[in-house]
């Protein structure tokens, strides 16, 4: 990929470790006037797809945004603990996309493994807030896709994988709010949680339509 001037700003890109999941990447980049330093960056693709050398992103994860079907004022979340950080998190359910699959049926089976709920997508409005986006371009390739539905079903933690701590709640605005002033929140969640707290009840998915230009 070059940039605006026509130059392509590194010269070649190694894979440093070998893990399923995740990886770590060592670039001879350019500096805007020519000069080569090195710099890292971790990605979940694979090495013959990376976005440097395909000019795409990939669709690699998605966040959930499940609203309560019986009460559309309430949304589900989770209290996650996250190993990085040895804390228990709020966040929103979300997974990666397997291989395969498209970012609504990821939704549908990561909600159900997170949370025992059956996951509904919400297929209408702008289809621009559905595109892959990147989570920090500083320091991975790694996108995330929003999928936004409604969640019913009886709570469960039964189909969580050995390695996930998950607590599952339903929460209303005011509780909304006390978690984005007080506790510890994945990015996702927050920008996601402002939506919410502008939420009609009678009409939950407004934010969805493209603004009229």
């Amino acid at each position: 990929m070059k940039d605006e001037t026509g130059r392509r700003r590194y010269t070649s890109v190694r894979k440093l470790t070998e893990n399923p999941f995740l990886n770590l990447y060592e670039m001879d980049a350019l500096t805007g006037s020519g000069t080569p330093f090195h710099y890292y960056f971790a990605s979940r693709n694979r090495e013959d797809a990376l976005p440097l050398l395909t000019g795409q992103p990939c669709s690699n994860g998605i966040v959930i945004y499940p609203l309560w079907k019986r009460e559309p004022d309430k949304l589900v979340m989770i209290r996650q603990y996250r190993y990085p950080l040895d804390e228990w998190i709020y966040e929103l359910p979300a997974g990666l996309i397997d291989r395969g699959e498209t970012p609504s049926q990821a939704a549908v089976r990561e909600m159900k493994e997170e949370t025992g709920l059956s996951f509904y997508p919400y297929e209408g409005g702008e289809p621009a807030f559905r595109r892959p986006v990147y989570l920090g371009a500083g320091m991975t390739d790694e996108t995330s896709t929003s999928v936004f539905g409604f969640a019913e079903g009886e709570i469960s933690g039964e189909f969580q994988e050995e390695t996930e701590s998950i607590e599952i709640l339903l929460a209303d605005k005011k509780e909304v709010m006390r978690i984005l002033r007080e506790e510890k929140i994945s990015l996702r969640a927050g920008f996601l949680l402002m939506n919410f707290l502008r939420a009609d009840k009678e009409n939950p998915f407004a934010f969805l339509e493209a603004p009229v230009c």
